[in-house]
């Protein structure tokens, strides 16, 4: 990922797309907006079982980059906060598995 996020920031200087966070922020929000438009466009609003789209990977691609220079511009290592995140998730998953009965323990059968 520090790879990735070297390729981001250097595009980023070169085209001079650093801005504030908060501005980053709002520009990220944005792209998720047209993300989601893009779901309930190709769905006809719930109608369809989404399938992605031509514009899928590239609008998807936008909101990774937006994420990305969001992250570069507040000091985040987003391979490291990825990892951790990942890591938090999977224990958080793994800890509400334990605290779920097991299905024969059900008062009421299917």
């Amino acid at each position: 990922m520090h790879e990735l996020q070297q390729y981001v920031a250097e595009t980023a200087d070169r085209l001079g797309l650093h801005a504030t966070p908060a501005t980053l922020l709002l520009d990220l929000q944005a792209r998720v907006g047209a993300l989601a438009e893009e779901v309930i466009r190709a769905t006809e609003r719930g109608r369809r079982p989404f399938r992605p789209t031509r514009d899928w990977e590239a609008q998807l691609g936008d909101v990774a980059f937006a994420l990305i220079t969001l992250a570069d511009q507040t000091g985040v290592d987003t391979g490291q906060a990825v990892q951790v995140a990942a890591d938090r998730m999977y224990r958080s998953a793994m800890a509400a598995q334990r605290q779920q009965p097991a299905a024969e323990s059900w008062p009421f059968s299917g």
